[in-house]
């Protein structure tokens, strides 16, 4: 009995110090996206995807594609001043454990398996870039695509910093219908080698 009772005080003393660490991390995150409209314009850029996607007259389409290209400029620009201004945050606050699950202290327990997601912010910000000004000479269609992939794959960064890699893959596949594995096999090469170099896998 004293056992069991045990268990579950280190249990919930586990579960209260893992959502403090949680709350502090999306504090931290919030704090800095607040500045910025990104998620308003990832919206606007998905809506705009697929009803041009869905516009059978070219010409209406053409005109879709440059009224887009205009807001993955506006994006990249500001995906990028974040990145720069996450990137002055102190490395203690950044340090993100690549455990499937979320446990208090990791990335301090477990130093050897963390990453510094102010570098991952750096990768996103070049890679979101590079897909808006087209690097590898994109059709619109598959301009399109890789700049989705890039979006999701950003978007699954902050939510593995946040909860856990775990958390962001479920969170992913729920909100886009994109597996974590698809996402990051469907961003431009570099991004891909980079993010894989720094997360592993």
């Amino acid at each position: 009995m004293e056992i069991f009772v045990l268990v579950i005080l280190i249990a919930v003393t586990a579960w209260i110090l893992k959502s403090k660490e949680q709350a502090r991390r999306i504090a931290l995150l919030g704090s800095q996206l607040g500045k910025y409209q990104i998620e308003k314009l990832m919206e606007n850029l998905t809506e705009g995807y697929m009803r041009c996607l869905g516009e059978d007259d070219p010409e209406r389409r053409e005109q879709i594609w440059s009224m887009l290209n205009t807001a993955e400029a506006a994006l990249a620009d500001q995906f990028g001043r974040f990145a720069a201004g996450f990137g002055r945050i102190d490395e203690a606050q950044t340090r993100t454990s690549k455990l499937p699950l979320a446990l208090p202290f990791a990335d301090r327990i477990f130093p050897g398996a963390t990453f510094d997601v102010r570098k991952a912010f750096a990768i996103h910000a070049q890679g979101i870039a590079d897909a808006a000004s087209n690097a590898l000479g994109q059709t619109p269609k598959r301009k399109a695509f890789t700049m989705s992939a890039e979006l999701f794959l950003m978007q699954h960064t902050c939510h593995w910093f946040c909860r856990s890699k775990s958390v962001a893959s479920a969170r992913l596949l729920a909100r886009h219908q994109t597996s974590y594995a698809l996402a990051l096999d469907s961003v431009a090469p570099a991004t891909r080698k980079a993010y894989r170099a720094l997360v592993g896998g």
